[in-house]
């Protein structure tokens, strides 16, 4: 049997990035490598065994190299000459993509012209309009990022480099989730990740120390200021689903949508945290050290390094393979318990970091709000996957939708109509209608009919 196909996300510049956003996982791990001659720059060296091990490990013919930071273009043109030279000449004749995660305000023509002519991939960061990604998305001295990120988008598109982006999910544009969504839409974003932040801090950290912790860390800790709150996220979701799921879908992608769709097939979903299973897409720093995942970079699952030991062996290691199982195997009891655990599979384990409401420890930060969202779904992607099914078109959604609004008709409350009064019969025995108190055929019965107080 092959072994199943891994993928490195690169750091060529380690954790060095020109912006400061308040919310980053990454830019604190920079202490794990103090006083670090080469400042953090990825060697020639470093980079040609990376390209050679890596394609060696691939069982595949097409590979994909996947640039990240902190902010890759630190690292210069240069560098990425020399990544297209070395994968051409260890290649072997294998098809090889590139995509790189940049936050856009250093881009240029030279860059683009880059990109374009080498097919890179870019992931753009952007976290919505103006005053949402300009909320955390700083420089360091604080001044804002969103005018020079704009500036990118406009090189990207004027030079027809393809891109995609990538929308941190906070405490702050979580509360505005069409007005993120339409502006992803207006610059050109037709595939979107929405990456929700939840991490947890450790008080007493000193200045030399890690102050974000890993779920397991046992440590007392609490949630950041910038994390969004589950509910806010599950809503956020609900709100930009309701608007993709009628209009949008075969012309728009958001992954987490694709995600719960593929696995309400039973189909293998296309980002880890979706999966039953990981542990096949780590991190490789600036220096060679391999890490089990991009969000678990701590000294305890360090693989190893790329100078010393091939890829191949690192990612097939009884540590790396045990990483990716304990995502499904320690799950708690509660989650085994909840309708939603196929299409959820616990999310990733580094938010893993609540205690159940039975006591027992690994239940996900996000959890209240993936319940509210695959309530909400539940209906349409069963529909969509229907289709798929059946050899249609999920898009086909979009009129299913019309049609079922079109039979619900708005109650219209008719104008109260005014009754005739209702003809009074007497007969001649009874008691005259006019009070008298005399036999009716010995009073109004002998005048005439226009002056009786009868209606009729």
């Amino acid at each position: 049997m092959p072994n199943p196909a891994y993928y490195i996300m690169a750091k060529p510049i380690g954790a060095v990035c020109n912006l400061d956003c308040k919310y980053c996982y990454y830019l604190e791990k920079e202490k794990l490598y103090p006083n670090n001659p080469d400042k953090y720059h990825m060697s020639d060296k470093v980079l040609e065994l990376f390209i050679a091990s890596y394609i060696h490990g691939q069982a595949g013919r097409s590979i994909l190299f996947t640039w990240h930071g902190g902010e890759p273009l630190m690292r210069g043109i240069d560098f990425f000459k020399k990544v297209i030279e070395l994968q051409k000449k260890y290649g072997a004749g294998k098809y090889i993509e590139n995509s790189l995660q940049t936050n856009g305000t250093l881009l240029t023509d030279d860059w683009c012209l880059f990109f374009k002519e080498n097919k890179f991939l870019i992931g753009l960061s952007i976290d919505g309009p103006e005053h949402c990604h300009d909320h955390y998305r700083t420089y360091k001295d604080g001044k804002p990022s969103f005018a020079k990120t704009m500036m990118g988008v406009e090189l990207l598109i004027k030079h027809g480099v393809d891109f995609n982006t990538l929308s941190v999910v906070n405490d702050y544009n979580s509360k505005y989730p069409l007005e993120v969504y339409r502006f992803l839409k207006q610059i050109g974003s037709r595939f979107m990740q929405f990456i929700p932040i939840a991490e947890w801090i450790d008080p007493d950290s000193t200045p030399d120390q890690l102050s974000i912790l890993a779920p397991n860390s046992g440590k007392n800790a609490v949630v950041t200021d910038w994390s969004v709150d589950p509910v806010d996220y599950g809503n956020f979701l609900i709100k930009i689903f309701d608007e993709w799921v009628s209009r949008d879908v075969g012309n728009y992608y958001v992954i987490t949508f694709d995600a719960v769709l593929a696995n309400w097939l039973g189909e293998p979903p296309a980002i880890c945290v979706y999966a039953k299973t990981c542990g096949t897409a780590a991190a490789m720093e600036f220096n060679g050290d391999v890490y089990a995942c991009d969000h678990f970079v701590f000294p305890e699952y360090k693989l190893g390094n790329v100078r010393n030991t091939l890829l191949e062996t690192m990612m097939q290691s009884d540590f790396q393979r045990k990483f990716g199982r304990d995502k499904w195997d320690k799950l708690p009891r509660y989650c085994f318990q909840c309708e939603f655990l196929k299409l959820c599979t616990g999310e990733c384990p580094k938010n893993r970091f609540l205690t159940t409401p039975d006591g027992q420890p690994g239940l996900n930060y996000l959890c209240a709000g993936f319940k509210l969202f695959y309530a909400h779904v539940a209906h349409y992607m069963k529909f969509m996957a229907n289709e798929i099914r059946n050899d249609r078109a999920p898009s086909n959604v979009m009129e299913w939708i019309k049609r079922k609004q079109a039979k619900v008709k708005p109650v219209v409350q008719e104008p109260a109509k005014i009754l005739a009064p209702k003809k009074m019969i007497v007969h001649r025995n009874d008691p005259c209608p006019c009070g008298s108190g005399m036999p009716y055929k010995k009073c109004c019965a002998l005048k005439p009919r226009s002056q009786q107080g009868i209606s009729g």
